[in-house]
């Protein structure tokens, strides 16, 4: 019967072969849609969980409101510090350096590269954290094998995180080094703050590797975490940071390989069990002042914690998804820093939010990939821009994480997947081209409409350059589409004014997000360029009553050029892009548009009879010997029962 069975495969010899068009690898499986989807094994930087848009506010403000704005900034009041288009950089987890940034010095991501071009090409630069929870147990060695850069070690049962410590070489360094040739990239680095026994190479080797490079060191990372973590005794306390922070100073000062011992960053609070004004109390800045770059503090909006670690009270996605999806959001963030934020400019220091994002723990599924964490995002760092904190760095961890603004793909998934960007890398894409490369923007908030369309405008040179409107309502019917009518005081309208939009059919979705009508692509299809046609929209204005009706979906944001749109690259430049000059696979490399396949002519099942392998080595001659596919499946098949009746028969 078996062998009746086999032979009826001959069939197969009639009925050619079947091509799946846009198959996905086993396990890449995806989510349900809706507020109870069903977690499958999607990784969390590729989870598909889709929440539903929160409901309409009761107390919608009106959809047409006016802007009136001054030509100039001399009379304007609560104008922001000057700003640079760098004002938005990246915090990257230690422990994930090597799937990011590159193996080693030799082997840098191109992807990484073409997406830092991108900000590049709008803001002159990018700052860039290499630090997080693992840089305080990180660990020099001379060598890791197969030339890495950077190794991660066991899990420290004492990090709540679950981030593993690292080893790491010099070649770190020469990669950063290698990857600021490239892309103007400037870094923060941290000193291992786990112990007084210092470890000083990654402050040595960055002075001496980074140069100019080299923006910051960090002295400790939440240290107002440290004790309920496992990382301090009972007791520690904002008085005992201050002591430590002492310690290392005399520390680096002993240290002649340390030549600048005035670029220390701190205190890096995480606003948990401490409060800035704590530290403050102890006389930290008093003291310091002289040997800090910066003033930073880390903070998260929520959290997910509970889910994952089981650590505090669960946060429901659905039931938070609407905190973020309006201004104050922003503005809850940036109260408790207000004083701080003063107190910095007095100093003449920077005051930097080093680390933020979501929600700690990894980001909330459904949130922190969505459109509308990219509106939040956005609103917030106009926020932070507007009330002078000097820039914040928006972490990036490895795949377990919902709030990437990039992730590379599994190792062994390079094959045929390529990069996923988050919804918050376009905020800080559309940042750096709103506060330009200057370094002369203000930011001011002109909100006047209600949280939920919030504004702001933008001077640079003294000039009113850009208006930036949001529209965090959801509303697929238009009828909470909004129309802001800009005025100039002082000066009047141009005749007409670009506009470009970002834009995406809700705050839910994750795929097919644009920026003046081009995307970086859907999860696995980034190489870190921009595709499509841009399209920048030109809306003239009623220079006989000095006004320009701008209009902004609901949900949407518009940035509008008021000044010479040109000279602000309103209409899109060519990026320079990177290409590899190093495979790690040199056959059947090419690749075909899945539709295009799909409709293309191609060939008969009869005519491809007549063709060889296109197998590398194999032969081609298959036809030609009379064994037909079917029969070749058919001793495949036999040869396989005679395996298996041999394994019966003993």
């Amino acid at each position: 019967m078996l062998l009746s069975a086999l032979w009826g495969l001959c069939i197969l010899n009639t009925a050619r072969a079947v091509t799946v068009y846009g198959q996905i690898p086993l396990g890449q499986t995806s989510t349900a849609s809706g507020p109870e989807a069903t977690q499958k094994s999607l990784l969390a930087a590729y989870d598909e969980t889709l929440l539903t848009p929160p409901p309409l506010p009761n107390d919608r403000a009106p959809t047409a409101f006016t802007l009136n704005l001054q030509a100039n900034n001399a009379t304007v009041p609560n104008l922001s510090i000057m700003q640079h288009g760098s004002f938005y950089g990246f915090s990257i987890e230690m422990s994930v350096i090597t799937q990011l940034m590159g193996k080693n010095s030799s082997h840098l991501q191109v992807p990484f590269l073409n997406l830092l071009g991108n900000i590049q090409q709008r803001a002159g630069g990018v700052h860039i954290r290499l630090g997080g929870n693992t840089q305080d147990f990180a660990v020099y060695v001379e060598e890791i094998e197969n030339h890495h850069a950077l190794d991660k070690e066991t899990k420290d049962a004492k990090n709540p995180t679950l981030t593993p410590a690292v080893q790491y070489t010099k070649d770190m360094f020469y990669m950063a080094s290698n990857i600021s040739s490239l892309v103007n990239v400037r870094w923060y680095l941290g000193i291992p703050f786990n112990d007084t026994n210092w470890r000083f190479q990654i402050a040595e080797f960055g002075q001496e590797i980074l140069g100019d490079h080299l923006l910051g060191l960090q002295a400790g990372n939440e240290p107002d975490y440290y004790q309920p973590h496992g990382h301090r005794p009972e007791g520690y306390d904002p008085q005992a940071y201050f002591e430590e922070f002492a310690d290392l100073i005399r520390a680096m000062q002993a240290n002649d390989r340390i030549t600048n011992k005035n670029m220390l960053i701190g205190p890096s609070l995480a606003s948990g069990p401490w409060q800035p004004k704590a530290v403050w109390d102890t006389g930290y800045l008093d003291a310091y002042g002289q040997y800090l770059h910066a003033i930073t503090m880390e903070h998260y909006p929520s959290n997910n914690c509970f889910t994952r670690f089981n650590v505090g009270s669960y946060v429901d996605p659905q039931e938070t998804f609407h905190t973020f999806l309006n201004h104050e959001a922003g503005l809850s963030m940036v109260r408790p820093y207000l004083e701080t934020s003063n107190m910095a400019r007095a100093l003449g220091k920077p005051f930097i939010m080093f680390e933020t994002n979501t929600a700690t723990c990894g980001g909330l599924p459904g949130i922190s990939d969505s459109f509308g964490a990219a509106l939040w995002a956005l609103d917030y760092g106009f926020t932070m821009a507007a009330t002078n904190f000097s820039g914040a760095l928006l972490h990036v961890g490895g795949q377990n994480v919902y709030y990437n603004p990039f992730t590379a793909p599994p190792t062994n998934q390079t094959a045929f997947n390529q990069w996923t960007v988050g919804a918050v890398y376009y905020s800080v894409l559309i940042v750096a081209e709103a506060f330009g490369m200057s370094n002369t923007s203000q930011i001011v908030d002109t909100s006047n409409n209600g949280i939920f369309t919030p504004s702001y405008a933008i001077y640079d040179g003294g000039i009113l350059s850009k208006v930036a409107l949001f529209n965090f309502n959801d509303d697929p019917s238009g009828a909470s589409d909004i129309v802001a009518t800009v005025t100039v005081a002082g000066g009047t309208v141009p005749a007409s004014v670009k506009v470009k939009y970002f834009a995406a059919s809700s705050v839910s979705v994750k795929t097919n997000l644009t920026w003046a009508g081009q995307t970086l692509g859907n999860k696995f299809q980034v190489d870190g360029r921009m595709k499509g046609e841009l399209d920048v929209i030109t809306i003239p204005c009623d220079q006989s009553i000095n006004a320009c009706g701008i209009p902004v979906r609901a949900p949407g944001f518009a940035l509008v050029f008021v000044a010479d749109p040109a000279a602000d690259g309103a209409h899109g430049e060519s990026v320079h892009t990177f290409e590899t000059s190093a495979y790690t696979k040199t056959i059947n490399t090419a690749t075909v548009d899945p539709e295009v396949l799909a409709t293309s002519n191609g060939h008969s099942g009869r005519e491809r009879e007549r063709m060889g392998s296109t197998s590398f080595g194999s032969v081609s001659a298959a036809r030609g010997a009379g064994v037909g596919p079917g029969v070749v499946l058919l001793l495949a098949l036999m040869a396989g029962a005679g395996v298996v009746a041999g394994a019966f028969g003993r």
